[in-house]
Parts: structure tokens; C-alpha cells; sequence
């Protein structure tokens, strides 16, 4: 044991912080089922080996299947939690998912204005299940306040089109480079749009600015309904970025990641499917995974006597 009063021999610094991974600063909600908010950005970020600075800036009453309500901190607890971490750890990427309040927004985005060195990571999910009003205040803010601080912003191609062009009168569906031109005229310069829909069950992810297609991804469309996929793809574009993949290959590297996690996922309830966000751990055939070995009981043959307490 080690003497309190012997002071510690000094750790070499420039060894520590090679042998640390890169921080993501992560804004989210928590998320009891696991499914997405914070659970699914910590998971994605250190599985795909960068370490989450999680701010919590709600919390969702939800289950696997649906969200029945939302419950944001105020912007007060949600700045303090950021600045005092940030003091402490420098954050090598922003990731901002949910938050709950465009009171939330604005702080965040004071943050990531004096941050401004750092890359932000922006995904707006698909909010069809809160209060209209709540949905308009909250994307009018969205838009206002923190796309001009956001470096890539993440989305599904209907609910990016819905808010970025909602006007949209051409028959056709608009491709991802009007839609990343529009998100271009509110400062963003990168956009990654997913789930475009293409013939034979496919759909493509692409990463565009408002000149030209930088990556095309096109996957098998899985038949099953998943939730946390926005969220995991986004947190771990961030992580990626933060670890020093470019963004074309961080966007390459994360596609390949969620379209894995999603091939892995597992239904934990009654709702919906929840992506394995560390399928890489799991045995290549569980049927030839090595048997477990059998453990002692340590509470075989103790029983523990009645209690008095009456309730």
C-alpha cells in the first residue's frame, strides 16, 4: 500500500497523452432504453476507439418502441457540465444529437462559437413524435443558432428535406447536393445525408457539399425497424474524426460501422431492433463460442433469516 505522505513518482505527460485516446464532447438526452441518447454515443465512441465526454441535457421516458415524452435540464446545468469538463479535458470533436429545448441550443452553440478550432458534429433526428409547436421553436433555433457553428451535419434524406426544404415543389426528390446547398446557405459546409432510397432494396448514405458527391455508400435495406442508428452513425463519424481520419474516410469508416452494427442487432424488448454497437466483440459462431465453466454458488446452503420490517 502506498505511504499518503510519499509523494508519487511525476508520470512522463507526453506519454499520458499519447497512451490517451481522442475526446468527443457529447451533447444528448438520456435514453433508459439504451436504444440511442447518450447510450448509443458513448458506446459508438469507444467502440470505435475514442473516449465520450457525455453531457447529459435530458432525459426521454421512452421504451424500445416509442417515446412518450421528453424532460430537458435547463440550459444553466447543461453550459456548466460542458465548460468545467472542458477546462479539465481537451475535446477533440463536438457532437451534439437531441437536446431538448432551443434554450439548450443556444448555449450549445455559445460553446461551440469559443471553441471554435473544434469540429462539430450535428445530427437532427426525426422529431415527428413531439409537440408541433415544440418541433418549429426548436428547429427555427436549430437552424439559427447552430448550423453556422456545425462542420457536418447528419440526417435522414425525408427529414432533412422536410426542415432544410420544405417548399420543395419539383416532382423528383431532391438530391443529396440540394440538400447539402441548402444546409451550405446556413453554414454548413458538410452534409450527410442516409437513407436514400434506391431500386431493389437498396439505399445509398451520401456525403456532399453543395458542388459534389464526396462519398456514396449504398447498403441492403434491412427489413427490420431500428432505433439509435442516427445517433450511432453520427457519434461515431465523430469519434472518428477525433481519432484523425479524414472526413471522407471517417464517413466511409462510420457507414461501414452502423451498416455492422445494424446486420448484429437485437430486439430487447417488444419494440424495435437496437444496433449492437459492439458486434465486433461478440464470438464469430456463439454455437462454438468455449462453454462457460460452471461457478460455485457462494450463497449455496446460506439462508438469510426472516426480517421484521412491516411496509
Amino acid at each position: 500500500m502506498t505511504n499518503p505522505k510519499t509523494p508519487l513518482p511525476p508520470s512522463d505527460a507526453d506519454d499520458d497523452e499519447a497512451a490517451s485516446p481522442a475526446c468527443v464532447l457529447v451533447f444528448n438526452a438520456n435514453d433508459p432504453s439504451g436504444a440511442g441518447g447518450l447510450a448509443a454515443d458513448v458506446l459508438a465512441v469507444a467502440s470505435v476507439g475514442a473516449h465520450a465526454l457525455a453531457v447529459v441535457t435530458g432525459a426521454y421516458a421512452r421504451d424500445t418502441g416509442e417515446i412518450f415524452e421528453h424532460f430537458a435540464f435547463d440550459e444553466e446545468t447543461v453550459a456548466e457540465q460542458a465548460r468545467i469538463i472542458l477546462e479539465d479535458v481537451p475535446a477533440q470533436v463536438i457532437k451534439v444529437g437531441f437536446v431538448g429545448s432551443p434554450e439548450n441550443l443556444s448555449a450549445i452553440a455559445e460553446i461551440a462559437a469559443d471553441y471554435a478550432d473544434v469540429p462539430l458534429v450535428a445530427y437532427m433526428p426525426n422529431l415527428s413524435w413531439w409537440n408541433e409547436g415544440q418541433i418549429d421553436l426548436y428547429l427555427d433555433a436549430f437552424r439559427e443558432l447552430l448550423l453556422p457553428q456545425t462542420t457536418v451535419l447528419v440526417g435522414n434524406h425525408s427529414t432533412l428535406w422536410r426542415w432544410l426544404l420544405p417548399d420543395w415543389s419539383s416532382e423528383r426528390s431532391p438530391a443529396p447536393r440540394d440538400i447539402a446547398k441548402a444546409a451550405a446557405e446556413m453554414g454548413v459546409p458538410y452534409t450527410l445525408i442516409t437513407g436514400i432510397t434506391l431500386p431493389d432494396q437498396f439505399i445509398d448514405n451520401v456525403l456532399a457539399t453543395p458542388q459534389t458527391v464526396l462519398v456514396s455508400e449504398k447498403f441492403e435495406r434491412f427489413e427490420a425497424v431500428f432505433t439509435g442508428a442516427g445517433d450511432t452513425l453520427s457519434a461515431a463519424l465523430a469519434a472518428l474524426i477525433a481519432t484523425g481520419c479524414d472526413l471522407e474516410e471517417a464517413t466511409t469508416e462510420a457507414l461501414s460501422y452502423i451498416d455492422h452494427c445494424l446486420d448484429a442487432g437485437f430486439r430487447p424488448g417488444m419494440g424495435h431492433v437496437v444496433p449492437d454497437r459492439l458486434f465486433w466483440a461478440q464470438p464469430d459462431n456463439v454455437e462454438e463460442a468455449a462453454p462457460v465453466a460452471s461457478v460455485p454458488d457462494p450463497m449455496e446452503g446460506f439462508e438469510i433469516p426472516p426480517h421484521e420490517t412491516k411496509h
